[in-house]
């Protein structure tokens, strides 16, 4: 067991995953804050936690281990309140049903059902009191090894399609150094609910060197239509960063004021422009939308889906 100072949470191994050398994705932790408690999605969320609602028949938090592990992280940290450390519980392997699945011929199940233990080490940090995004990402700076000068952050509300996005961002840091971050291009009526980015043009189409950022603006005073998606690949100056500014209401830390003062330091900021799709796993609405899309790409329940959605939304028709 490790303790961070002040009190801001403890950290331990949950899972089993063991720590070697430096890999090609340029990190080798991703930070998953998952510390809020789901209150959109209460009562549900009385007693499961919201990142083990399942997207059809797999927990969110499964498809972002796998998002991490594609991009070469060795670990996950799940930053998470107290009660809610059973979501690393997802990832130990469960002995007893592998063997009655093995037993029965239930191969397909069983794959499912051993593939989240594989995917990644997982390791737990607490977040005693919830004092923000930046906050939770601080909890995890102990549990860095010294010599690793990155830090991937995931949130799991934001489920970014097609995966491979952190692969192009660490990518982009390769060349650039610093700090890389994802960003969509939104239509400019709905920048409203973003923090959209200020920036300036590279080389690279795809990639913008960031200036700023201006949370949620006006669709007429926004610096440009980029809007921040979840997915950072953060230098390790950002933990440094954190500790410099100052709590805003209630306490909290927000990462976004730790890399603006990273970009008035002059340290180097781009965004990865991702092309792709999302679902926003935070809302009900979003959650069933992702369902829905997984589900009618799956070949086994997809057509009889389509033909019941057809058929409900004609019943709808004036």
């Amino acid at each position: 067991m490790v303790r961070r100072p002040a009190g801001a949470g403890w950290v331990g191994w949950i899972g089993s995953g063991v720590m070697s050398g430096w890999d090609r994705g340029g990190f080798r932790t991703a930070v998953v804050p998952a510390a809020g408690l789901g209150t959109r999605f209460l009562p549900t969320t009385k007693t499961v936690p919201k990142e083990l609602l399942p997207v059809l028949d797999t927990p969110a938090i499964e498809y972002v281990a796998a998002e991490a592990a594609q991009a070469g992280a060795q670990r996950l940290v799940l930053v998470v309140s107290p009660g809610k450390e059973s979501v690393a519980a997802h990832f130990d392997p469960n002995l007893d049903l592998e063997a009655e699945l093995r037993g029965q011929g239930k191969d397909a199940l069983l794959a499912k059902v051993s593939r989240a233990p594989g995917l990644i080490g997982v390791q737990v940090a607490v977040q005693r009191k919830p004092l923000g995004l930046g906050h939770a990402v601080g909890c995890a700076e102990p549990l860095l090894a010294r010599d690793e000068d990155a830090v991937a952050v995931l949130l799991p509300d934001d489920f970014v399609l097609p995966t491979g996005v952190l692969t192009a961002m660490a990518a982009i840091r390769g060349r650039h150094g610093g700090s890389v971050l994802c960003a969509f291009d939104v239509p400019r009526e709905q920048v409203g609910a973003y923090g959209v980015f200020e920036i300036e043009d590279t080389d690279d189409p795809e990639v913008k060197r960031v200036r700023g950022m201006v949370e949620k603006p006006a669709p007429e005073a926004a610096p440009s239509t980029f809007a921040a998606a979840g997915r950072y690949l953060l230098d390790r100056a950002v933990f440094d960063a954190l500790h410099r500014i100052v709590p805003g209401a209630g306490g909290e830390l927000q990462l976004t004021d730790a890399i603006a003062l990273l970009i008035e330091q002059g340290h180097p900021v781009h965004v990865v422009v991702h092309r792709g799709g999302r679902h926003d796993l935070g809302t009900p609405l979003g959650l069933l939308r992702a369902s829905v899309d997984f589900a009618l790409g799956d070949p086994e329940i997809g057509p009889d889906l389509r033909r019941w959605l057809r058929a409900r939304v004609e019943r709808e028709t004036p």
